[in-house]
């Protein structure tokens, strides 16, 4: 049975951070997926799984969620309730972008959403960790991963994403140049994005205090 982490920082503003933040990650994906130009690793995986049972995009990415979130129990890791609400919440978001977001055609409106939706989805990575009210189920699975094999996180993550892409372009899941642009440029964007919305959140007193205390060591 999966052991719930201890929440430091339950409140108000850190929920309506992290539910913004899931909701506009979903809505991030269905751009990318009206894009065309190829989604992710673990989105090839959902939409070949769409292409093969015919349920709908978000649903299967909840259910995929709480798949690897079963998975957690022989890693040992402790969801927080943002993984919780990940699981619940990213698919059913990307399903009401789909319906809300038709389809584009043409180069040019492609490549544009296509950079609208990347951009979407790093910031909405940043809002939705900013509160470190838990990782998301597949994030969690690359950490407990590394914890028991001892093996390097890249490795876990590297091992894992081909394995999923993999399967996933088996089963006629959407490939294509916007896979490697995602697979190259969403880390260095998250590492733009992240410790930005953590300033942000923690607010000006904490940034404060952190560089008198910088200050105060010099």
């Amino acid at each position: 049975m999966i052991g719930f982490a201890i929440v430091k920082d339950l409140s108000v503003k850190s929920l309506s951070w992290l539910i913004t933040g899931l909701f506009l990650y979903g809505i991030a994906l269905a751009l990318l997926l009206r894009a065309s130009l190829g989604v992710g690793p673990w989105n090839v995986l959902t939409s070949g799984l769409v292409e093969v049972t015919g349920i709908s995009f978000g649903l299967m990415t909840n259910l995929i969620g709480l798949g690897v979130l079963l998975i957690w129990i022989p890693l040992r890791q402790r969801p927080g309730i943002g993984t919780v609400l990940n699981v619940l919440l990213v698919g059913t978001s990307a399903d009401i972008g789909l319906w809300l977001i038709p389809p584009v055609s043409g180069v040019f409106l492609q490549v544009a959403m296509f950079a609208g939706g990347l951009s979407l989805l790093a910031a909405a990575t940043g809002v939705y960790i900013a509160p470190g009210l838990g990782p998301g189920p597949r994030d969690g699975l690359m950490t407990g991963l590394h914890q028991r094999t001892g093996a390097p996180v890249w490795l876990c993550r590297g091992g894992v994403e081909i394995t999923v892409l993999a399967v996933g372009w088996l089963l006629g899941g959407l490939v294509g140049i916007g896979t490697v642009a995602e697979a190259l440029l969403i880390g260095p964007m998250v590492h733009r994005t992240l410790p930005f919305f953590r300033t942000v959140y923690a607010g000006r007193a904490a940034s404060e205090a952190v560089a008198a205390e910088t200050r105060a060591g010099a």
